[in-house]
């Protein structure tokens, strides 16, 4: 009797172990068939630019002339090594009184592109003295920089899916007026201290945004408006401070970098309340429950100022901009983010 029970036991022993291998084999095969489907859902096939038929240019750094919408400039032009498919494209806007060869170093997006495979682009108007941009909606400088992504799409060999715009301050709000403005085109957008969400702004689909801003930001103040700090700056389409209380940075509502953010989750369609947590001992992350390819994240970085996070640059006088932080590098985030976060046409 005991030799029976214990051949029954192990017999429904060794059922257990198949039931439980069988399910797990299921289990495996779900998850395997998941990921799949996620992987071709956030890898789309490139869309060929035209410029994938003309001669490739050579690697490397190079800066070059280009006018349009009335409107005369140059760009910096950051090749990666050719990987035989259609490049992304990230464009990089400098924010005021910034010109494009600060932005480049402040970022190293462009060191980055050479090593993740991405183009990069730092545009520059010439015509003023004081470099900045006019964000406003049907404004001729943001004609000029569609106009100039056109010219990237024709002369490079580009994935027309994977447009990207990111700047800092007058950068950011102009990434934001990209996002708005041309939503059919720009995949995502990461504004860096300059997230602005417009009234008159309207998507024709969900924009991706991941946003960074610096909770004592002397310029545009976290809280919303402008910083102590912006007194200094001149005013732009000016040559010199402005030397009083009136603010030169020409831009920010009154309303806090998570309002803005929380404005394009609504547009987004995401669920109003973010998911909140800490990502370092100095950085909070809030993240929107969003519908596929509509993702809206904030990164509020605790005592830092009008910075680009984990920046390799010195550039910007502490007591005008405040403090960085080397715990997160917004570069790295910025990138992995718009790589999950192509066009889907």
């Amino acid at each position: 009797m005991f030799e029976f029970l214990s051949t029954d036991r192990n017999r429904r022993s060794r059922l257990m172990r198949r039931l439980i291998g069988s399910a797990a084999a299921v289990a495996s095969l779900t998850a395997a068939v998941s990921a799949v489907e996620m992987t071709a859902q956030a890898a789309p096939t490139a869309l060929a630019s035209s410029g994938c038929s003309a001669p490739a240019p050579a690697e490397g750094e190079s800066t070059l002339e280009f006018a349009a919408a009335g409107k005369a400039g140059t760009y910096i032009r950051d090749i990666p090594p050719a990987t035989g498919a259609p490049l992304p494209v990230v464009l990089d806007l400098h924010g005021l009184m910034e010109p494009a060869f600060i932005e480049r170093s402040s970022t190293a997006l462009s060191e980055l592109g050479k090593s993740r495979g991405f183009v990069t682009i730092t545009p520059q108007l010439s015509e003023l003295r004081i470099p900045q941009w006019d964000f406003t909606e049907n404004s001729a400088d943001i004609t000029f920089l569609s106009t100039l992504l056109t010219h990237v799409e024709e002369t490079l060999c580009v994935d027309r899916q994977r447009i990207y715009a990111t700047g800092l301050s007058m950068g950011g709000f102009t990434s934001s007026s990209l996002g708005c403005q041309l939503s059919d085109r720009i995949a995502a957008i990461a504004p860096v201290a300059g997230l602005q969400d417009f009234t008159w702004c309207h998507t024709v689909r969900p924009v991706p945004v991941i946003a960074f801003h610096g909770s004592d930001d002397p310029i545009i103040a976290y809280t919303g408006g402008e910083g102590p700090n912006a007194q200094f700056l001149p005013t732009p389409s000016k040559t010199g401070s402005s030397g009083n209380s009136k603010p030169g940075v020409n831009g920010p509502n009154n309303r806090s970098i998570p309002d803005n953010a929380a404005g394009w989750a609504r547009r987004n369609g995401c669920k109003p309340e973010p998911a909140q947590r800490s990502v370092a001992p100095d950085v909070n992350l809030q993240s929107y429950d969003c519908p596929a390819d509509a993702t809206v994240q904030l990164y509020t970085v605790l005592g830092a100022g009008h910075v680009w996070p984990g920046s390799p640059s010195d550039t910007s006088p502490v007591p005008l901009v405040g403090e960085n932080t080397k715990s997160i590098v917004a570069s790295e985030l910025i990138w992995d983010f718009f790589q999950a976060h192509p066009l889907r046409r």
